[in-house]
């Protein structure tokens, strides 16, 4: 069981702790090489962690989210309650799993965490509720991935505070209640549109996470850059933000990664110059686009004129698979106007072939 706010998908190191002395333990040059890789990961690790707000005030962006969400704590605070279940929707990387986090850390609570994929029988489901404590948080990221029979487990669970254990099998089965403490569900997806409309129905509070600003980021970037204690500045955090896709999540990630070209080619200073150079290396365009990205526009523009073509075309000819370009890449694409869907199939605009500094076909029809 987890302490308050101590979530059980991982230690809390503090930096540093995973130094290790190697010169007794009589290990292959191979198995080295292996524990100092697992040691450089677990300290990346350490650092996302550490950049997770804890409470809600220190929540950056989101103003309405952060409001309404707010409003539903403090109100469950007051009447000394567990607050109604939240369901959190929106692309990846916007800070579902860290609401989730704040939710149990306001409440005062514990938080377990589990995943769609992981609940894939009824009998998984109760085992998690029935280990439940009154007030407890339960966290299930990508709930619309949930197997159907655990869905009608949780309806009950979620309304009435009970579960249902069959005992027995074929007409001698029998059903016996038993009673749940009261407990907050918070439930993230990235696609709410597969929710079934009983589940999606019992969420007493719903919020639907949008994309970031490039100021929004900024923010997150000086704050993370406060915290990991990197010397940047500003002209090089607001590249960075710039060519992060309007996610917190991603513009971490290419903070720690233009921190290291800074300390290995660079004076150790995130500056402007230092900044484009590493994401250069790192092949993350000046829209923020990487390398797959611009693998569909080339191919959609070059290789079919522009489209329109069906999205298991699209995949094939840049060699991934047709779920990865229609949840990774083409989200971005659509919101930055560069493709748009059709019923026909993809199509390039305008601003794709510009992009690429290609010349539009004379006879291209948008």
């Amino acid at each position: 069981m987890t302490g308050p706010f101590e979530p059980s998908t991982g230690g809390s190191h503090e930096p540093g702790s995973y130094e290790m002395d190697f010169g007794d333990q009589g290990l292959t040059g191979a198995e080295r090489d292996r524990l100092v890789s697992g040691q450089a990961e677990m300290a990346e690790r350490d650092d996302e962690a550490a950049l997770r707000p804890k409470g809600l005030a220190d929540f950056i962006g989101q103003p309405q989210v952060r409001e309404q969400l707010s409003l539903v704590l403090d109100a469950a605070k007051a009447r000394q309650k567990a607050p109604d279940h939240v369901l959190l929707s929106g692309p990846p990387g916007l800070g579902k799993t860290t609401l989730a986090m704040i939710i149990a850390h306001e409440m005062g609570s514990s938080l377990r965490v589990t995943s769609g994929p992981a609940v894939q029988h009824a009998g998984d489901l109760a085992a998690i509720l029935s280990s439940l404590e009154e007030g407890e948080v339960l966290f299930i990221d990508e709930i619309h991935r949930m197997a159907r029979a655990a869905e009608e487990m949780l309806y009950v669970a979620m309304e009435d505070f009970r579960v249902d254990v069959i005992v027995g099998k074929g007409p001698g089965a029998t059903a016996i209640p038993l009673d749940l403490p009261q407990f907050t569900l918070v439930g993230a997806t990235t696609r709410s549109g597969l929710l079934p409309a009983p589940l999606r129905d019992r969420f007493g509070f719903t919020a639907l996470l949008d994309f970031y600003s490039s100021t929004d980021l900024l923010t997150v970037l000086e704050r993370s850059a406060r915290m990991l204690g990197i010397d940047a500045k500003p002209a090089g955090l607001k590249e960075i933000s710039t060519r992060s896709r309007g996610t917190p999540r991603v513009a971490n990630r290419l903070l720690r990664r233009v921190r290291d070209w800074a300390q290995v080619r660079g004076s150790g200073v995130i500056d402007f110059e230092a900044a484009v150079n590493a994401l250069e290396v790192y092949e993350v365009d000046a829209l923020g686009l990487d390398r797959l990205d611009r693998s569909v526009l080339y191919v959609l523009c070059k290789r079919f004129g522009g489209g329109p073509v069906g999205l298991g075309t699209l995949a094939v000819s840049v060699g991934e698979e047709a779920d990865t370009v229609e949840t990774v890449s083409e989200p971005y694409l659509v919101r930055e106007g560069l493709i748009s869907r059709t019923p026909r199939g993809r199509v390039a605009t305008s601003a794709a072939w510009k992009h690429l500094e290609m010349q539009i076909p004379a006879n291209y029809e948008f």
